[in-house]
């Protein structure tokens, strides 16, 4: 599947839906079991195929990953399953024998090998961000719901008991309307180093090529890629904002029911074409809500002080502020939610409000961090049985996804304010829409 391909599904998409945040098509199979093949299972991908083959109804049958290192890793903890380097034989191959298919690889692969999934009718449970570029991000939501596929997003804190309360915290009103949200990670998913120069033998349990996949090509170098350095890299991660942005955005995204943002600014230093930038402030200004102000402004700050106190961050008693989360600011007070794990506390007149959690009907909180991200991944299977829907589906991940990769783009351009049109899908400032997608590298 070429770019040419790939991209005319998103050519005639001119509006953004908004959906339900649970609205998914239910599958049509009355399959009690469901076949599941993985693309990419080091790190995240092993703790997404953990999750996944967790639930007592699914079957592993495939395993694929360009690293025979962690292939084999995999391999021996699902030895029934057949194994693949390049995710496309494996589909071809496996068509008839896969269900579904969980894609877990970096950021620029995410896509194209989801799509190609996705044209195969299967399923998909796929990573965060869902796409590298906006355009992939628009394709994947057209395509899954043209042939209503369940997907589901891979943001686990989706569905933690912390953050839906949060969720109806802020809908039931309780700090009014919000005029201004701060969220933010000091993590330093970015680069402010030289290109790299040279190259270094690729080592023998790498397939490059397929590491590579659809982006460009680009001689090996150690410990710069493979295995946990790309988020940092244009060409295959989307920064901080990309990796951390994602989770602390999801909860105030989806309880304030935003669609994609007017503008965006972002404060950075210069791009240098290989690496992010490893300190940003972004500024986005969304189109208000039921439960916003007229206009909301959205600040995201990440790298060395993003935890910075500053003026409506301040907390009761001079408490210290958590080092990642997020601060809805409204008319009637302020609802502080750290990441993760710790329950929201509302703030009015500078200090903490006692609140009743128990009329919101969640239950008890749960404390434990693997049986709470195994929801999420076992609501995807239970979804592709026919037996519930998936909270974090493409339609609702693609909204979220393109918003932060509108504030990606604008580190580009740093200090300056981009204008976006999600109808037509384009920038105001042309010289920005060069980066809504890239070309394929056929590989």
């Amino acid at each position: 599947m070429n770019k040419r391909e790939f991209l005319k599904n998103a050519a005639t998409l001119s509006t953004i839906t908004l959906l339900p945040s649970g609205a998914m098509a239910f599958s049509k199979s009355k399959k009690k079991r469901l076949r599941t093949a993985h693309i990419g299972v080091g790190n995240m991908g092993g703790e997404d195929l953990k999750a996944i083959s967790s639930h007592a109804a699914v079957d592993v049958v495939a395993l694929c990953d360009v690293d025979s290192e962690l292939l084999a890793k995999a391999k021996a903890l699902h030895p029934d399953a057949k194994t693949y380097t390049d995710y496309r034989v494996m589909l071809k191959e496996m068509k008839k024998k896969i269900d579904a298919v969980v894609v877990s690889t970096p950021d620029h692969t995410h896509a194209p090998a989801s799509m190609m999934a996705m044209e195969m009718d299967k399923p998909v449970y796929c990573q965060k961000p869902l796409t590298h570029h906006v355009t992939e991000a628009r394709a994947m939501k057209k395509l899954a719901k043209e042939k209503n596929l369940v997907t589901q997003m891979g943001i686990q804190v989706h569905s933690f008991y912390d953050y839906k309360l949060a969720t109806l915290m802020i809908q039931s009103g309780i700090i009014g309307k919000v005029h201004t949200v701060r969220a933010w990670s000091p993590k330093n998913w970015g680069y402010d180093g030289p290109l790299p120069e040279g190259q270094d033998p690729v080592p023998a349990n790498l397939d490059w090529n397929l590491w590579l996949g659809t982006s460009s090509e680009r001689p090996y170098k150690k410990g710069v890629y493979h295995p946990g350095n790309w988020r940092k890299l244009v060409d295959y991660g989307c920064g901080t904002l990309g990796d951390m942005g994602v989770h602390i955005f999801d909860t105030p995204y989806n309880a304030l029911e935003l669609d994609v943002p007017r503008t965006i600014t972002t404060n950075c230093r210069k791009p240098n074409g290989f690496g992010y930038p490893e300190q940003n402030m972004v500024t986005y200004e969304f189109p208000g809500t039921k439960y916003t102000a007229d206009t909301l402004k959205w600040v995201w700050y990440d790298g060395e002080g993003a935890d910075k106190q500053r003026e409506d961050l301040m907390l009761p008693g001079g408490e210290k502020l958590h080092d990642q989360g997020a601060m809805f600011i409204g008319e009637k007070g302020r609802l502080y939610l750290p990441h993760f794990q710790m329950l929201p506390k509302v703030i009015v007149d500078g200090e903490y409000q006692e609140i009743d959690v128990e009329k919101f009907n969640l239950g008890e909180p749960v404390r434990d961090y693997e049986s709470e991200g195994k929801k999420h991944y076992h609501q995807f299977v239970d979804a592709c049985l026919g037996t519930a829907e998936t909270s974090a589906p493409f339609s609702y991940a693609s909204r979220l996804t393109e918003t932060i990769l509108l504030g990606v783009i604008a580190g580009r351009f740093p200090n300056k304010t981009l204008h976006w049109d999600a109808k037509s899908a384009r920038f105001a400032e042309e010289e920005a829409n060069q980066f809504l997608d890239s070309p394929y590298r056929e590989f």
